[in-house]
């Protein structure tokens, strides 16, 4: 996040970070060029646990209710925070009026085929030993999902890119005790209600190591974070071209020869 601020040469003089957690994102930032422009940065988090021990501004505070006036803010972060709101539209929609016009909004979310392999090993085992598979992983908005949110929230130049990290473990119970850690478990209301049961879970950890074991033994496991950036409309930013505007051919420019629609390449 910070990185990406820092190829943006604007100033900010008031920023929030939505869902600062034990604030990660003010120190990276404080380490950073960007840091020179961005003034004053207010830290919220739904849990005054995770907020208090350090200095600066801090607002306990509800992604879903935002506290902020309409048009007070120049820049609104959220890292790893907004995939666990109910009504993600809702809380985009909140950010925008926050913003003041060409006021910049840049989240990170968990989305796309985040923890494919363990939802496929427990979809198999427990549709394998059981009467049917219940929904034990949250859902993942993907990278096509988030660039159609922040316009339907009314963000002007919507951008939406994804990174993929693999983590390697020695067994698929060290992931699962990393994800209770992070308080990534599933927390869904309509999750399966009976609990998972031992010789499922036996058994799901058996299928993630026959299908995603690396040739040293360890197996792998996928987190797509989907970055999500978009600016607050104002009349002086820059406007797509109307169809048809075009001086030059696309076909002259790439020096092939231009084919009608269904005509078949020579």
């Amino acid at each position: 996040m910070v990185e990406r601020l820092e190829a943006i040469v604007r100033s900010f003089p008031l920023a929030v970070d939505l869902g600062a957690r034990d604030g990660g994102f003010a120190r990276a930032l404080a380490a950073s060029e960007a840091a020179r422009r961005v003034g004053t940065l207010i830290e919220t988090d739904l849990s005054g646990a995770m907020l208090a021990g350090r200095g600066g501004l801090r607002v306990q505070a509800d992604e879903e209710a935002l506290p902020f006036a309409a048009e007070s803010l120049d820049l609104v972060v959220s890292s790893l925070a907004l995939h666990w709101v109910n009504d993600l539209p809702g809380a985009l929609v909140q950010i925008r009026r926050a913003l003041k016009p060409d006021g910049l909004f840049m989240a990170s979310v968990l989305g796309g085929a985040t923890l494919t392999e363990l939802r496929q090993s427990l979809l198999a085992a427990e549709a394998e030993l059981s009467d049917g598979a219940g929904l034990r992983v949250s859902p993942f908005a993907d990278t096509f999902d988030a660039a159609g949110l922040l316009q339907r929230a009314g963000f002007a130049l919507p951008v939406a890119d994804v990174d993929r990290l693999i983590v390697r473990y020695s067994h698929p119970l060290k992931l699962l005790a990393d994800l209770r850690a992070m308080g990534e478990t599933n927390a869904l209301s309509d999750r399966a209600r009976r609990p998972l049961s031992r010789v499922v879970l036996a058994r799901a950890c058996e299928l993630y190591l026959e299908r995603f074991s690396e040739p040293d033994g360890r197996v792998r496991a996928s987190f797509d974070i989907i970055t999500m950036t978009g600016w607050a409309p104002h009349p002086d930013q820059q406007k797509p071209l109307k169809p048809g505007s075009a001086k030059m051919r696309l076909a002259d420019a790439l020096g092939t020869r231009e084919q009608s629609t269904g005509e078949k390449a020579g």
